[in-house]
């Protein structure tokens, strides 16, 4: 029986060995396959001559925004029992997740750290909107009052809701966003910025093509919007805007299914120096791009304010 036993389990592993090579062999055929056809791709172009970015892309993505640390989650609740001691408050940070994230890679590409460079007054402000978000509607991020997530921060991944579709016609490029149901009208026929009275929540995008990449330049914007996304870390998340806030994005088809997406965002008053991001945009045919009723259900303002009021009330 134990003779049996030996060569059942010997068989078994011989077979695994055979099957681990077969499969290496697959891999690498593949990889070969995949880096020839990268190679031999094309870029198409649409009838009036552009090269053709249309379609239904998403972000999913597994990297983190920025490479993290303790600090990324300010302890807005600090000295309060219930929020802390049980590990569920804005302050709490696990500290194996940071150490984990400290020397992976981020989408935040410059800075080398990967690390988006805030200036002090800018998280001080955050900090106090979201430890207030109870007092006043204003300290709701433009996102969660249903308003826009802004440009940049509509390509930003979120988990959820990450579709979008590119459209080109002569003289233009449109992205349609599933969240927010926002559309954006890219004119490419050279015609200036807006003049500096003219203020958007997302800016005055003007395009042009560098050989295959759309490069989108984007300037007007007023001072209540901000960097609003789920997906960056709490540090970046809600942090303000000025009118001197300037971005230029880069969107490039490097095969049939992926736009290296790249942007770079200078904002003298809130940054120490530009910084850039970097993702790739992934096509998915199949992909559906439902109605974003933000207010339909949002319940999260009115409760939110609520629930302060029922706070003073207490106090009082």
């Amino acid at each position: 029986m134990r003779t049996r036993t030996l060569l059942m389990s010997l068989a078994i592993a011989v077979m695994a060995a055979a099957m681990l090579a077969l499969a290496a062999g697959q891999d690498q055929t593949a990889g070969t396959n995949q880096t020839q056809t990268a190679k031999n791709w094309t870029a198409p172009r649409t009838p009036d001559g552009q090269p053709d970015i249309q379609g239904t892309w998403t972000n999913y993505t597994s990297t983190p925004f920025e490479v993290f640390d303790k600090s990324d989650q300010p302890d807005l609740y600090a000295g309060d029992p219930d929020r802390t001691a049980a590990g569920t408050g804005p302050g709490f940070a696990n500290d194996t997740f940071s150490r984990k994230l400290e020397k992976g890679r981020s989408l935040v590409v410059d800075p080398p750290n990967g690390r988006v460079p805030i200036m002090p007054w800018a998280e001080e402000q955050r900090n106090y909107r979201l430890s207030h978000i109870q007092d006043d509607w204003v300290n709701f991020t433009p996102w969660e009052r249903c308003i826009t997530r802004g440009v940049p921060g509509g390509i930003f991944p979120t988990g959820y809701g990450s579709g979008y579709q590119i459209l080109q016609g002569p003289g233009y490029v449109a992205i349609m966003y599933e969240m927010i149901h926002e559309a954006r009208i890219i004119p490419l026929d050279g015609r200036p910025h807006l003049g500096p009275a003219f203020r958007q929540w997302n800016g005055d995008s003007r395009g042009h093509w560098e050989g295959d990449t759309l490069v989108v330049d984007i300037t007007n914007y007023n001072d209540k919007g901000s960097l609003a996304t789920n997906a960056a870390s709490q540090r970046v998340r809600s942090i303000p805007q000025s009118e001197n806030l300037h971005v230029v994005e880069r969107f490039t088809r490097v095969d049939e299914k992926t736009i290296q997406y790249e942007v770079v965002v200078e904002d003298p008053k809130v940054f120490t120096s530009p910084w850039k991001l970097a993702m790739p945009l992934n096509m998915e045919p199949d992909y559906k791009l439902f109605e974003y009723a933000c207010h339909e259900g949002n319940y999260a303002v009115p409760n939110t304010l609520s629930a302060g009021r029922a706070r003073d009330r207490a106090a009082r």
